[in-house]
Formats: C-alpha cells, sequence, structure tokens
C-alpha cells in the first residue's frame, strides 16, 4: 500500500506517547496472530470507533468481517498516512525529498533542524515525529 508506515514505526510512535483518536479512513493492525498481515480501514459503514464508559473500542458492523465484533482501541495499532503524519509537525516541517534510493524530511523543533533519512517517506515522516515527542515530552 503506497504511503503506508511500517508496523516497527507504528508501534514506535504508540510507545513514544501518541494518542490515536480514529476517524474514517485511518488504518489499522490488530494485535492478533490470526490478523497479522491484515491492515483495518475505519469506515462508518463498517468499521466504527464508538465510545463507552468502560473506553473506546472499534466496533465491526455487518458481514465483512464476520469474525470481529469489536475491538478494544488499546488492541488495535493505528498506521498513520503520511498525511497525518505531516499534520503532526505542524508548522515544523519544512521540506520532503526524494533522493536516489531513499527520501528525507526535514523539520525544526524548538529552532533546531533535523533530517531523517528512510527508503519509505511515511516511515521518514514517522522518524520526524518521533523527535518532537521526545522534544516536546
Amino acid at each position: 500500500m503506497v504511503g503506508m508506515i511500517s508496523t516497527e514505526s507504528a508501534l514506535a510512535l504508540r510507545a513514544a506517547g501518541l494518542v490515536w483518536h480514529p476517524r474514517s479512513g485511518d488504518r489499522f493492525q490488530l494485535n492478533e496472530p490470526e490478523f497479522d498481515a491484515d491492515v483495518f480501514t475505519v469506515s462508518e459503514m463498517t468499521i466504527e470507533p464508538r465510545e463507552y464508559s468502560t473506553g473506546k473500542i472499534l466496533s465491526f458492523n455487518g458481514t465483512t468481517e464476520w469474525a470481529l465484533d469489536s475491538v478494544a482501541l488499546e488492541d488495535a495499532l493505528w498506521l498513520p498516512h503520511e498525511s497525518q503524519l505531516r499534520e503532526l509537525l505542524r508548522s515544523g516541517f519544512r521540506s520532503l525529498r526524494r533522493l536516489a534510493d531513499t527520501y528525507e524530511v526535514e523539520v525544526e523543533v524548538r529552532g533546531e533542524t533535523f533530517v531523517f533519512e528512510h527508503p519509505e517517506p511515511a516511515d521518514a515522516y514517522a522518524l520526524a515525529v518521533l523527535e518532537l515527542l521526545r522534544r516536546i515530552a
């Protein structure tokens, strides 16, 4: 899938404290062996976030995911899109450059400039977001 962050980067972002507020179009994986390679998409028609006093769940509607009824939000791993990662960088984002065999994201955090490289642009953005989370913590 074009522009999809790696599971490793998504896990690192979650461990660094990035909080997911599900919205339509968001992609996620489940921490269950039988769903290891599956990527799900939040959609009002099939998978929708629901808030309860016990916490937030992702509810699977209809027959598309017949084996699932719902899953707790903490059991889902958000796979943010490139645009969502860029949005998290806010005004600190400076540029995305395509090099011969990698992508380079340049950001400014508290007056310092940082450059992050990765073969996948979404993961380069994720590295920049990780630095931002470290700096503002």
